[in-house]
């Protein structure tokens, strides 16, 4: 069964129970709803087409009403459960253009005397997974009552119903200043902050945490959550949450400690005290090994809050310096230290995100690419960007392939998700190009072929939009092909030095009419960051000779009528609103504002307590405290009247603009059903005539089948014959043909399995002489392990018997060294010895030649005198020799010394 005949069965299933509520029609509306469940048929029930919106409506209907049974009630709000979980797109719709939050807070109310109902749990589970992350109306229906419900059954004795209504508040208080005033305002407040408090406790993590958030929302600027979320308490609460991020026990526990986390960096004091954690190093490094986990909804909450630390400037810098740090040197890619080594490196799990599939979760990718933002703005800001260019390489190598256009068969939910990511990349390639070095690897990577098929191919679909029905959907869509046109411009401009190319290119595209729309649209939108991209794109466009300014002032003109006309009607249904009529004659103009009198009571007040002398000499005439808690009193009532009175402004615009846009939906719907009732009148026309034409034609036919009937009488027993004979030839042929291919198909297998059987076996073979290799080694490897340790055992003996030798040397040394210093006292002695020994030296050198002198004396007188030579023959002689004798002690001495 197709999908449009399951829904009009479905539909027509629906009418029928709301005509008559008896069990056979519950029955078959139940078996529908069953059979829609069974279809994959979430892309069609929320396309905006009548009959899914009718089926929705109806299912919604039947669901609130209080007299349907609980079963049914169940069945469909489990279908539409299943729904919301699979698409994102189909919870927003279910959220704001059909209330189911509504209709399941009004069966919580119809069902309140008795919580203990699988029903009421049902609702309250399917509320909290639907109200995560989105803002709810305060002003809705039953919303109050639910309030009042979940603050009441808070204190259950069963922990189911205290999990879901915990998890079902903190989403309802986070963000919601309207919600957080009306719990504020309730008598047994106290009594709530109390069992909070004491959930603090709780055995469970989730209720924990669910609690924390809750006390974050309402107290956090209050005296309450300044003693809970005080410097000593902090730290604790800190380690708490960084333990279920990383240990924790489910998704939903650590997506609600990470949100808490978030919501309170927003707190500049608990920013600070968080960048003065001791253990914020180590646990950064814990929450970055979750970017490896294969799970996408775990990946995008830590760079969620990867994100979130970055908004304070000095955790920034320290996730900048964590995620993007050199990584350590592999070892051998065989051990396994080196694949934890590869795997500790944070920096490729983003690169895996990043590249993730474009039909896959979009918070991952989106993720990724912001926190990479992020980071390299802070490493352009910090000069680290030396030691990233190889990860940026890296990084640019995979991020340019996701600028490739997705096929155009694919549908718009593809092309809303490439533009999402093509945008983010584009503002992450824009960071880059801040910094000179990786603007030239920019631009050594990027090729002008690929901006400028981005560039066509979404301006086409720009045009085509444009010229198709007009949805809220085809102008969100729009608006999102002309963001990442003009920011693919702005990022051609950057590299237009560089690349000679991309400049010719960009002036091209410039010079297009199709770049009419983006630009009108973005000069005005209401957002700054367009605008000024727009502006940029301007002025870079607007002296090129065919650019198309005239063209461009006719669609900024038009947009701006437009944008005046539909505030127009905007004033006029407000105007003519009854229920914003009734909100200003509930609450006067003199309650909202207090009278000039008031004003000038109050300051006098206050300039009499500034100064403190006139308090000082009327505190026996008037009693001062009673007039200053007269005043608060009327302070606070004003300022209570003033945010309800807000709150309820807000609130009626908010539904005026959901009634806009719920009227142009069905002028939409009125359109596309006209135009298919134009269709159906039109075919229905052709099949008449056609119809007609058949029946002359079939006229002439039965003429001629009368004429041969004479004639096929005759042939149909011949015929019968030869069709027994052929229909036994058929059967023996088709028998023929099973058992030949058969044959074939089980001789193929055969060739196969023995192909398959040949190649296992010599795996088989191979795996089992590695195993036997490899267990060689091991024992190899455990003896020398253990000689190793021998050896070691050993040098510790011998260090033993070292240190030992070295102590007596270490005594041997001092006495060497009392020895050197006697031996020094004797050289100074024998020195002293020494110059004594050199002046007689000296003189007997004086001695020796005077003696050489008397020698030649007597020499001349050896022929005077003969008797007397012997005598002085022997006399010299001696001097001689005493003389010689004394010189040559006197060099041995001295070389001795």
């Amino acid at each position: 069964m197709d999908v449009s005949t399951c829904l009009k069965s479905l539909l027509l299933a629906i009418r029928q129970y709301r005509n008559n509520k008896s069990a056979l029609n519950a029955s078959q509306l139940q078996k529908h709803i069953e059979d829609v469940c069974g279809l994959k048929c979430s892309g069609v029930l929320f396309s905006g087409q009548v009959l899914p919106s009718e089926c929705l409506s109806g299912l919604m209907e039947v669901a609130g009403d209080p007299n349907t049974n609980h079963t049914l009630t169940g069945t469909i709000i489990s279908l539409l459960a299943q729904f919301a979980a699979a698409d994102g797109e189909a919870k927003e719709a279910l959220h704001s253009s059909y209330n189911f939050t509504g209709t399941l807070a009004a069966i919580i109310h119809c069902n309140r005397t008795t919580p203990e109902e699988p029903l009421v749990l049902q609702c309250l589970n399917v509320l909290q997974r639907l109200t995560y992350n989105v803002r709810t109306l305060h002003c809705a229906s039953h919303i109050q009552e639910l309030i009042s419900f979940l603050m009441h059954h808070v204190q259950s004795s069963n922990d189911d119903i205290v999990k879901a209504c915990l998890g079902l508040m903190a989403n309802l208080c986070r963000h919601d200043i309207s919600v957080q005033s009306h719990i504020k305002s309730q008598s047994n407040v106290k009594a709530f902050y109390r069992a909070l408090i004491n959930f603090l406790g709780h055995n469970c993590l989730t209720v924990v945490v669910f609690a924390l958030s809750i006390l974050s929302s309402l107290t956090l600027n209050e005296e309450v959550g300044q003693k809970l979320f005080n410097a000593e308490n902090i730290h604790q609460t800190f380690q708490l949450i960084f333990n279920i991020t990383v240990n924790g026990d489910g998704t939903l526990t650590r997506n609600y400690a990470v949100d808490l986390l978030v919501d309170l960096l927003k707190n500049p004091k608990i920013a600070d005290y968080l960048t003065k954690y001791k253990h914020l190093s180590v646990c950064l490094s814990e929450v970055l090994g979750l970017l490896h986990s294969k799970d996408p909804d775990t990946a995008s909450k830590v760079m969620e809050l990867l994100v979130s630390l970055c908004s304070v400037p000095v955790l920034r810098k320290l996730v900048c310096k964590t995620v993007l740090r050199t990584p350590a040197p592999r070892i051998q890619p065989g051990t396994r230290k080196g694949v934890q080594a590869r795997g500790s490196e944070p920096s490729l799990a983003l690169v895996h995100w990043v590249t993730s599939p474009l039909d896959g979760p979009d918070q991952c990718y989106m993720q990724a690419l912001s926190l990479l933002t992020e980071l390299f703005e802070e490493a352009i800001d910090s000069s680290l960007c030396s030691s990233a260019q190889s990860f940026v390489e890296l990084l640019l190598q995979e991020v340019l392939v996701l600028l490739q256009s997705p096929d155009s068969t694919e549908g718009d939910h593809l092309l809303k998700k490439h533009c999402l990511r093509a945008g983010r990349v584009v503002d992450f390639l824009l960071v880059l190009c801040g910094d000179d070095a990786l603007r030239m690897l920019v631009s050594r990577r990027l090729s002008p072929e690929v901006c400028v098929s981005q560039v066509e191919l979404l301006l086409s679909y720009c045009q085509d939009l444009a010229g198709s029905t007009c949805t809220t959907s085809n102008h969100h869509l729009s608006q999102l092909c002309s963001e990442v046109v003009l920011k693919t411009l702005e990022l051609m401009s950057h590299l237009k030095q560089q690349m000679p190319d991309m400049e010719t290119s960009i002036y091209r595209i410039l010079q297009d009419k199709r770049m009419v729309t983006p630009l009108s649209l973005a000069l005005t939108s209401s957002r700054r960051e367009h605008v000024q991209v727009a502006l940029r794109i301007l002025f870079e466009a607007a002296p090129l000779p065919d650019f198309p300014s005239v063209i461009l002032g006719d669609s900024i003109a038009a947009n701006n009528a437009y944008r005046q006309r539909d505030g127009e009607l905007s004033i006029r249904s407000s105007s003519a609103s009854e229920d914003v009529t009734f909100v200003v004659k509930s609450f006067p103009v003199t309650h909202a504002e207090p009278s000039d009198s008031a004003y000038h009571s109050i300051d006098s007040l206050i300039e009499k307590l500034q100064n403190g002398v006139e308090l000082q000499e009327k505190v026996k005439d008037v009693h001062m405290s009673e007039i200053i808690d007269v005043y608060e009193q009327k302070l606070s009532a004003l300022a209570c009247k003033e945010s309800r009175l807000q709150d309820l402004l807000e609130a009626k615009a908010l539904a005026l603009s959901q009634a806009d846009r719920l009227i142009a939906q069905y002028r939409c719907q009125r359109a596309q059903a006209e135009a298919e009732a134009r269709k159906l009148a039109s075919l229905l026309k052709d099949t008449e005539r056609r119809k007609e034409d058949l029946q002359t034609e079939l006229n002439d036919q039965l003429l001629e089948v009368e004429r041969l009937k004479s004639d096929s009488q005759q042939l149909l027993e011949h015929n019968g014959r030869l069709q027994a004979v052929v229909d036994q030839h058929q059967e023996l042929k088709g028998t023929y043909n099973q058992l030949l291919s058969r044959y074939d198909k089980s001789e193929g297998m055969l060739k196969e399995l023995q192909a398959a059987h040949i190649s296992l076996t010599q795996q088989a073979e191979g795996l089992r002489k590695t195993n036997e290799g490899l267990k060689l080694q091991q024992e190899r490897t455990l003896a020398d392990i253990a000689e190793k340790e021998q050896q070691i055992k050993g040098l510790k003996t011998d260090v033993l018997e070292k240190d030992k030798n070295i102590a007596g040397l270490q005594n041997e040394v001092r006495r060497q060294e009392e020895q050197i210093h006697e031996m020094e006292e004797n050289i100074s002695i024998l020195k002293k010895e020494l110059n004594k020994t050199e002046q007689a030296r000296k003189d007997s050198s004086i001695k020796a030649s005077s003696l050489e002198l008397q020698k030649s004396q007597l020499m001349a007188k050896l022929e005077k005198m003969e008797e007397e030579l012997s005598k002085h023959t022997q006399m010299i002689a001696m001097i001689h020799s005493l003389s010689s004798g004394k010189l040559k002690g006197d060099v041995t001495a001295n070389l001795s010394l």
